[in-house]
């Protein structure tokens, strides 16, 4: 017995049962399994030679084509096992039967099958079978000669007839139907050729020659196919690798033996004579390794197998360099840190140190390339020396032709230690084999491969390998000779290794396997058969043929035999296989392309990415000026991302490649100022990036400090744009401007400047001068375009223009082949013209094409070179193109402008800037900023007026952010405006509520779609949808006459009583503080409201506040609105068309002094002059002033007096009735001014506050005070508090130091007008307001109706709607008061009357309020009070049947112009504070009122909401006017269609028509004046009249509105059938209507987001499905590849579009798998009723039910709970989600539930930690986990660091948490801590639904 049955060592698996089954054979003693030991022997005998395996012999023939034959395929001895498989192919030889080999992936195959032949002396006929062959690559093709296609056989056809030998490899790889092509030749060695001639097996040939003859068979085109005739088939097992299986009628016709790897002691052997320097026990190490990695137990684990055949060439170099450690060695045999996960990994790290191989441990000895010199002796061969850890040594590699350049020697390559470690591991391995570079983009691979390949002085060859590339791409295209023969072309390739260059396959991970499999035989023997019938052979093996068959180069070459040089190498260049992806080439994410039979072609080497410090002396070495702060802070920013293992930062990482790195340094030097952060948004594109990872990067940069400094410019103008002396300037670039032969080509394009355009520009110009290629990115309709044409217009540069689609090929990107006179002429592309005549090269659309074809563009790009279809090439280097033929030198001056849309959804183009992103320099194009909008607008519509502009500009604004955060998916662009004002300029009648359809038109058939936008539209006020005639302004009624009523008289006289001094002191103002506080901004959701129908109210707004919240004031500076609240204090500010919020919580700083119950009552100051944004607050009760600065958040306490520092506490229990006389009152008339007066109720002292001079001057005077007026800066008016007598103050006018400082004190005496009016009217006005300033002279006439210029002033108490006081204050003359007086006296009325009133507000009002809203609008001549409801005259108002609207309060306007006063309801809050005690002590009605500066007035009412109204009625008819136009004058008149002629009686000449004596109404007729619809008469509504004469009668004419409405039966009907049906449902489904609201409610409110991820989710089904194109049909569209073909009469030369079949072995379509972890706990039903978050947490899973229904084949997903009971509570399980609503609110209901009764506890963290590793755990394409919780983590101990430990704990699973904002600033701290963009805060909880869809969109939904 031959084989040992004890092996040292592991005996792999597979090794022993193949030798217990040989022992097991020879106890049973089957013949098979007999092992004799045999031999091979070479017999001489009469008969002729004779060859001798064993016991069996074959009989030698002297062959034909001697050359055909293989040689050196046997090595010296052969081992045992190859002896046995020879024998096995003799016996099915002499049996002549078809033998088929198979085993692993590997050279052995071929050689046993070759060496075979070799013994035998065949002639081979080999073919490589893949994924493009078809049957006329097997049988016959046409070729043309002089103008006739002949037929020339092919393989399988020669093969028959000469009696050669077939071997054809890879049968795996053909596609399913072409070998079947092959199955009567097999069977029966028949088949019937093209041409038609048959192929007869030779014995019914030799029959049949018996009764004919060979002339008779010649005649029957029957031809013999020689007895000698074999095939050889090899191939893969298909089920354990990838391919397509044997078709069963096949493989039947087959023999089959299987070859395995060499047994463990052959291959041994073999190691021991390759590594004679090594010791023997590391060998067989080494081997055990392998063998052990190639056993069946691996395979289950899913490990690759180990090229056991590549352990040759790596012994040899281990030979040369003993001291390299195995481990490095096994890393570039078999990189399973690249290939394999984490599983995988340890697997085989255990089976390493199992067989002691883990000896790269410590760090690897350093090693570097010393010298490279040029071998004296062997020509094509250089010595290279290699330092290694301090030894050196010099070892013999192949060398190029060119002379060898000393390392590091180049300027262009900088050296650092990780590169030339690389370098020299790669001289180590290129000593013995090809080699594939691993690294990933931009990280300089092609680098490398350059600097290596002049080191040793080779020729690159680059050849950029694309997705669709086929094998006659790679090998040999045909083309047609001058006189129309076709010929074929050999490839780069081909030339590359017979002129002995280095090839350089660039991009091998994107060609299809089936494709590359042609190359393996090159790559392992040197061997090459072409489509032509060239055979390539390995040079030594051409040499001894050369000498065995005597004959020279030229006799060989016509024999069409080349030798291959012996100093060509392939290198080829690759991306990282993605872990754990699939095989199949359109998933997003990359794949895993590197398998067993990779893995035996090429040694690899990882091109790591760089450590930081050798990417800093990478950068200064390559652009030396660069700041050093910006490296520093780049680099650490990058290094960060490429550390986490979260893919979002992976993929950041990889568009901040070394490359974009470079290119944004090199930026950087030539222009240091710019911002660091501005460069890192640019080459992400951060603009488009889904929100999560535009989250993390944002987090990432600030992380690192990294802040983006605005630039300067944008401020003002922006960067001008100047041309001058033939310099274009634009900002801070120039450029000469270029002086084109072509002027034609040079675009010219309508472009308006706008500061963003311009930004752009400047950045696309200094990236022009930097020589980058531009990469343009943004939404449609920004315009890309035109910035593109725009610019090459200012350069002056000719384009060529490109635009891409979807059927895009190679081919069709360089050139247009065409037929003329049968040759085959080929038309240059723009790319070509482009690149000639050095023109710029626009290519529009890039994402609409294949990103396998745009790919060729990089070899483009980066190294100037591409081989074009028809054999000409681009080069870059005029000297390269100077001997060669067919070269194209490329123009120094061309460029590449690329546009594309943004990536992903709604585009979903393919995605060019991740495929090509990092070889452009990116430039995000972005709508214009509104100012830069709207500037741009004016150029296009210049009548068109500003505020509909601004409308459209704000509106638009709205709708891209909503398309941001996807609520809407179509993004609303400048395109669409510009085509808006263009038509609103043409035809300025049409109202801008029509036009605006013309673009949301196409929406109109979404139904939530139409929803937001509508609501979008009509909060910025487009009225779309509003009719003209829906005008609701408020009744007027008619005010009484005025009268005058009496005098007031300032008493001047001598007498002392009456005239009194006040004394005045001043002292300093104690400040005390300042503290600073946060002030917020909340987003301002301001609303139009004249949306659908015009009314007096402009526009409403809610101020975020507490629903306890209590307003309390409200006051208004220039278009600044401020707002007190008072419980707790805070204070907000806003502005009028402002869109943010500010607001401070004061509640820390106001002193609590007051024990029991204190109601504090607030009123604002807002100041003036220097101090804008400044406010002065009040609180009434404790007289305490504060400062308070918005911008800054600065809060000073002011004192005023020393002792009221300290009110009485005790004084004022809470139970004592006389807190209502403790009040202080501030007087802010002016404010604005920066003084104040304050004063006491009750009190006998005036404080006057000078904010300025931080001064106060405090007045005593002899009576005590109840009110005070500012009726001037000098003149007040105070009443006395008991008998309400009124004194007039008067001060000097400069309070400083001047010791005059004396105020004097006048009584005014009141007299009535008449005695007839008795004593009373004396006591009576007690004023509510005074203004502050005089109506003008034109009001105060008006007013009066009489012509009168005087002083005046303004009053309004209880008993008059209002009171001018003439001549007042100023005239010492008796001032005559006219009063306005009312019906009724306003305090008479009781304010608890309307039983709703009392309802709301619990009881009637106690005691006074604290504010009377009154306002005078002196330029309107109006005044405006605030009225409750029960003090409206409403039966007047409104008619008898219609009930009032329920209201806050009415606004009375009382217009003095026009003598009428009117009643506006204030619609009422939508909630209402619960202390209605205390809200009614503020004011009477529900709201506060202010008046604003632009002449109208503000209210608040109790819930916060801002309403401003526009009262004045001359504002108002401009308004409605503006109103009117923006819906467009539908003047209801039929539209007729008109044909002008010149002749022809229609309209009789214009007349005035006969006047009817008694205006009877006249319709038509023709006669009369007056009439209404006729013609030619003056009237109104008909045609052809000379004007409109309204005789005062109805017009008749139906509105356009009832001609459009539906009948109202029609309307019901549709109601009811709708009704009917969902009660239908309702009923099979068995849910009850109360339950169908209930469910509705949760499902209505995130019905939008549903919707919107739906259309997502359909829209990437539908992009899963889209059409391949498939080649070689029958019929279809003509391939342009195949016109040659075409010519010659092929048939299968068409392409049509069809679905792809899956590739052959690919893995199934796995759905991708989610889980919701949702928060049941008990904290989320507590606290459900402050935030709601229990009921946003059902929406949210109610969401994802709804919006995966029906896609459970796409996303498999379950729902778990979470709560103190565990972490586990299913709600969903995966295999029986919900169908219907009842089920769903079942789990909704389950929910709530469970929150309700569970314990207290939190298990967020194991729950997160659970679900991960579960999920880990399941088959998915995709894992995702969501986690909703509330952030109690603190709470329970846990610490957020562990919980992002969590989130990230496994990088196959994406996992989310979203945090419920909780107590306090809990969550934000929490959020700072986690990883960006996979943890959210939603503060408000309506939000969760959203940031749901947000991580969908982003995530999931990015890759379907």
């Amino acid at each position: 017995m031959h084989p040992q049955i004890l092996c040292s060592g592991s005996t792999a698996a597979a090794v022993a049962a193949r030798r217990v089954q040989n022992i097991l054979g020879a106890v049973l003693g089957r013949d098979g399994w007999m092992w004799r030991s045999h031999e091979v022997k070479l017999l001489n005998t009469s008969a002729g030679d004779t060859v001798k395996i064993g016991d069996i012999s074959y009989q030698l023939k002297t062959p034909k084509n001697p050359e055909l034959v293989p040689v050196k395929h046997i090595s010296g001895t052969l081992p045992q096992t190859v002896a046995q498989h020879l024998r096995w192919i003799m016996q099915k030889d002499l049996l002549g039967q078809d033998v088929f080999l198979i085993g692993p992936p590997g050279p052995l195959r071929r050689s046993i099958a070759m060496q075979y032949l070799e013994l035998t002396k065949r002639e081979v006929e080999y073919v490589a079978l893949s994924r493009d062959t078809t049957e006329t690559d097997l049988k016959q093709r046409r070729e043309i000669r002089s103008g006739t296609a002949f037929y020339i056989d092919q393989c399988a056809v020669r093969a028959a007839t000469q009696g050669r030998v077939l071997v054809l490899e890879g049968l795996e790889k053909a596609e399913r139907n072409v070998l079947p092509v092959l199955n009567n030749l097999l069977e029966n060695r028949e088949m019937q050729l093209e041409d038609g001639r048959f192929l007869m097996s030779s014995e019914r040939y030799d029959k049949l020659l018996q009764d004919h003859t060979k002339e008779e068979m010649d005649a029957w085109k029957i031809v013999r196919v020689s007895e000698e005739f074999r095939v050889i088939a090899l191939g893969l097992p298909v089920p354990k690798y990838k391919g397509n299986p044997l078709d069963p009628p096949l493989r039947s016709r087959f023999q089959a033996r299987d070859i395995y790897y060499l047994p463990f002691k052959d291959q041994l052997e073999l190691l021991y004579t390759a590594g004679p320097n090594i010791a023997a026990e590391r060998v067989s190490q080494l081997l055990s390794l392998a063998t052990t990695l190639c056993s069946q137990e691996s395979s289950t684990l899913g490990l690759p197998d180990f090229p056991v055949d590549n352990l040759l060439p790596a012994l040899q170099m281990l030979n040369a360099f003993p001291m390299l450690s195995s481990q490095q060695l096994v890393q570039r045999l078999y990189p399973y840190s690249s290939i394999l996960g984490k599983e995988g990994r340890t697997a085989v790290e255990g089976v390493l140190s199992r067989f002691e191989l883990m000896d790269g441990g410590r760090k690897a000895a350093s090693s570097s390339v010393l010298s490279v010199s040029l071998a004296r002796g062997s020509e094509g061969h250089a010595d290279v020396a290699v330092r290694i850890a301090d030894k050196d040594i010099t070892v013999q590699v192949p060398a190029g032709t060119k002379e060898s350049r000393p390392p590091n020697s180049s300027t262009s390559f900088i050296s650092t230690p990780s590169h030339s470690q690389l370098m020299a591991d790669m001289m180590q391995s290129h000593m013995v084999k090809d080699m594939c570079l691993i690294g990933a983009k931009g990280c300089g691979k092609s680098v490398i491969a350059k600097e290596f390949a002049e080191m040793l002085g080779y020729s690159i060859e680059p050849v950029m390998l694309y997705q669709d590339m086929t094998a006659r791409d790679l090998l040999q295209q045909r083309y047609t000779l001058p006189n129309g023969d076709t010929a074929w072309r050999p490839s780069p390739l081909v030339t590359a290794a017979i002129e002995g260059k280095l090839l350089l396959l660039d991009g091998i991970h994107r060609v299809n396997l089936g494709t590359l499999a042609v190359l393996s035989r090159l790559l392992h023997d040197r061997e090459l058969d072409l489509y032509d019938g060239t055979r390539l052979l390995r040079w030594d093996r051409y040499q001894t043929l050369k000498e065995q068959l005597q004959l020279s180069d030229e006799q060989l070459q016509q024999r069409s035999i080349f030798p291959i040089h012996p100093s060509f190498r392939v290198l080829a260049l690759a991306e990282p296989p993605v872990v754990g992806a699939g095989t199949s080439s359109n998933s997003s994410r990359g794949q895993q392309w590197l398998g067993p039979e990779l893995l035996t072609m090429f040694l690899y080497h990882t091109v790591t990415p760089l450590a930081r410090a050798e990417e800093i002396s990478l950068i200064q070495g390559l652009a030396p000026n660069v700041p050093e702060e910006a490296t520093e802070q780049l680099l650490h920013l990058t290094h960060t991302l490429r550390k986490t293992n979260d893919p979002t930062a992976q993929s950041l990482a990889s568009s901040l490649s070394t490359r974009q790195l470079l290119r944004i340094c090199r930026r950087l030097s030539q222009y240091p100022e710019e911002s660091v952060a501005h460069a890192v948004n640019k080459a992400c594109l951060s603009r488009f990036l889904p929100s999560l990872a535009r989250a993390s990067l944002q987090k990432t940069l600030a992380n690192c400090s990294i802040q983006d400094t605005p630039n300067p410019a944008e401020n003002d103008q922006g960067p001008s744009c100047v041309v001058k002396d033939g310099v274009l300037t634009i900002g801070s670039a120039s450029a000469p401007i270029y002086n084109p032969n072509d002027k034609m080509k040079v675009p010219d394009v309508l472009f308006y400047d706008n500061t963003q355009h311009m930004m752009v520009m400047e950045d696309m110009l200094k990236d022009y001068l930097l020589g980058e290629h531009l990469l343009l990115v943004g939404n449609q309709g920004v315009g890309k375009n035109k910035i593109v044409d725009r610019f090459l217009h200012l350069l002056n540069r000719p384009r060529e223009y490109l635009q891409l689609h979807r059927d895009t090929t190679v081919q069709t990107l360089t050139l247009q082949p065409s037929v003329r006179d049968g040759i085959i002429l080929y038309e240059d592309s723009p790319l070509v013209k482009a690149v000639k005549h050095g023109h710029i090269l626009v290519i529009d659309e890039a994402d609409k094409a294949p990103t396998n074809v745009t790919c060729i563009l990089k070899t483009l790009v980066e190294s100037g070179e591409m081989i074009l279809a028809d054999g000409r090439r681009i080069v870059s280097d005029p000297q390269e193109a100077k001997g060669r033929t067919n070269t194209i030198t490329m123009h120094p001056d061309f460029r590449m402008m690329v546009l594309a849309n943004r990536p992903g959804f709604p585009f979903l183009g393919n995605d060019f800037f991740g495929a090509l992103g990092d070889i452009f320099s990116c430039h995000a194009v972005d709508n214009p900023k509104p100012q830069a909008e709207l500037a741009m607008l004016k150029q296009y519509g210049p009548d068109v007026p500003d505020a509909t502009l601004q409308k459209l500009v704000a509106a638009f604004g709205e709708l891209r952010s909503m398309a941001d955060q996807g609520t809407i998916s179509y993004p609303y662009s400048t395109r669409e405006v510009v085509n808006i004002v263009k038509h609103l300029q043409k035809f300025p009648n049409e109202g801008l509520a029509n036009v605006v359809r013309n673009v949301f038109d196409f929406d109109s058939y979404n139904k939530d779609t139409r929803e937001v936008l509508l609501e979008a539209l009509h909060k910025h006020g487009i009225p779309i949808g509003a009719k003209p005639s829906s005008v609701s302004l408020a009744k007027e009624l008619p005010l009484p006459e005025a009268k005058m009523t009496g005098y007031w008289t300032i008493n001047q006289g001598v007498n002392a009583r009456r005239k009194l001094l006040c004394p005045t002191e001043s002292h300093p103002i104690d400040v005390k503080g300042p503290v600073f506080l946060r002030v917020q901004g909340y987003p301002c959701n301001r609303q139009e409201s004249r949306a659908l129908s015009f009314s007096e109210e402009k526009a409403h707004w809610q101020i975020p506040m507490n629903e306890v919240n209590i307003i309390c004031d409200v006051a208004t500076k220039d278009d600044t609105v401020y707002v007190a609240t008072c419980n707790p204090v805070s204070l907000y500010a806003m502005k009028e068309r402002g869109d943010t919020i500010h607001c401070m919580e004061l509640y820390d700083v106001f002193p609590r002094t007051i024990s029991g119950v204190w109601q504090p009552f607030v009123t604002i100051a807002a100041l003036g002059g220097p101090l804008d944004g400044q406010v002065v607050l009040h609180e009434e009760q404790s007289n305490t002033v504060l400062h308070v600065d918005l911008v800054t958040g600065a809060v000073r306490r002011l004192v005023l007096s020393p002792d009221s520092d300290q009110p009485s506490a005790k004084a004022s229990g809470w139970w004592s009735s006389k807190e209502q006389q403790e009040s202080y009152k501030m007087c802010s008339d002016f404010a604005h001014k920066n003084w104040l007066l304050f004063y006491k109720d009750n009190g006998n002292q005036l404080e006057v506050l000078d904010v300025l001079e931080g001064q106060v001057h405090s007045i005593s005077l002899p009576i005590n005070l109840k009110s005070v007026f500012l009726v001037a800066e000098d003149r007040w008016l105070l009443t006395e508090s008991n008998t309400n007598k009124k004194f007039l103050l008067t001060k000097p006018m400069h309070m400083a130091a001047e010791d005059s400082g004396v105020c004097q004190l006048h009584s005014i005496t009141e007299d009535s007008a008449s005695s007839g009016y008795g004593g009373s009217s004396a006591e009576a006005c007690v004023p509510q307001m005074l203004s502050c300033d005089q109506l003008p002279n034109e009001n105060l006439s008006a007013a009066l109706d009489q012509k009168i210029t005087s002083p005046n002033r303004v009053l309004s108490d209880s008993d008059s709607f209002a009171r001018i006081v003439v001549g007042f204050p100023d005239l010492m003359s008796p001032n005559e008061v006219y009063s306005f007086k009312r019906p009724v006296d306003l305090s008479q009325t009781s304010s608890g009357s309307s039983g709703a009133h009392m309802f709301l507000r619990g009881g009637a009002r106690l005691g006074p309020v604290k504010r009377h809203n009154c306002v005078s609008l002196l330029s309107a001549n109006q005044v405006v009070r605030a009225l409750p409801p029960s003090k409206v005259p409403l039966k007047e108002v409104y008619p008898k049947d219609v009930t009032p609207p329920m209201s806050a309060a009415y606004l009375e306007v009382t217009d003095l112009n026009s003598k009428k006063v009117k009643y506006i309801p204030v619609p009422r809050s939508m909630t209402v504070s619960p202390y209605t005690n205390w809200l009614s002590k503020i004011s009477e009605s529900d709201v506060v009122i202010a008046g604003l500066s632009s002449g109208g007035v503000v209210t608040v009412d109790m819930g916060g909401y801002v309403r401003l109204w526009e009262t004045g009625l001359d504002s108002l008819q401009r308004s409605l006017m503006e109103w009117r136009n923006m819906i467009g004058s539908e003047d209801g008149r039929p539209i007729q269609i008109t044909i002008q002629r010149d002749s022809g009686m229609d309209v009789t000449a214009p007349k005035h028509g006969k006047v009817d004596a008694n205006n009877d109404p006249h319709v038509g007729g023709n006669q009369w004046a007056g009439g209404t619809g006729g013609r030619d008469t003056a009237g109104l509504g008909g045609k052809g009249g000379p004007y409109r004469l309204d005789a005062g009668h109805k017009v008749y004419q139906v509105s356009q509105a009832e001609k459009d409405a539906v009948p109202d039966e029609v309307r019901r009907a549709a109601r009811e059938m709708g009704e009917k049906a969902f009660k239908e449902r309702l009923k099979e489904i068995d849910m009850s209507e109360y339950d169908a609201t209930t469910y509705e409610r949760f499902s209505n409110a995130v019905s939008r987001q549903v919707q919107s991820l739906r259309i997502i989710l359909d829209n990437l089904q539908a992009k899963g499905k889209e059409r391949q194109w498939l080649k070689n049909q029958a019929l279809g569209e003509l391939d342009d590849a195949k016109i040659i073909d075409g010519l010659t009469g092929e048939r299968a030369i068409y392409k049509r579009r069809g679905e792809l079949d899956p590739e052959p072995g690919s893995p199934q379509q796995k759905p991708k798998r989610l889980r919701v972890l949702a928060d049941v706990s008990g904290s989320m039903y507590r606290f459900n009723g402050v935030d709601g978050r229990l009921e946003r947490s059902m929406e949210a899973v109610c969401m994802v039910m709804e919006a995966l229904e029906s896609y459970e084949d796409k996303f498999k997903y379950d729902i778990v709970g979470h709560s103190g009971d565990g972490y586990d509570i299913e709600l969903v399980t995966v295999h029986k989600v919900p169908k219907n609503n009842k089920q769903r609110l079942k789990v909704l209901k389950t929910m709530h539930a469970h929150a309700q009764f569970c314990m207290s506890g939190d298990f967020t963290l194991e729950g997160t930690e659970a679900s991960i590793r579960e999920l880990a755990r399941e088959e998915a394409d995709e894992h995702f986990v969501v986690v909703l919780s509330d952030a109690n983590l603190e709470r329970y101990g846990i610490r957020p660091e562990r919980f992002a430990r969590a989130l990230t704990a496994d990088p196959q699973v994406n996992a989310f948490a979203i945090f419920i904002g909780s107590l306090g600033d809990q969550a934000e701290r929490l959020q700072k801590t986690l990883p960006a963009g996979r943890s959210f805060v939603a503060m408000d909880t309506k939000q969760i639904p959203l940031i749901l869809q947000q991580i969908f969109t982003s995530t999931m939904l990015s890759s379907a």
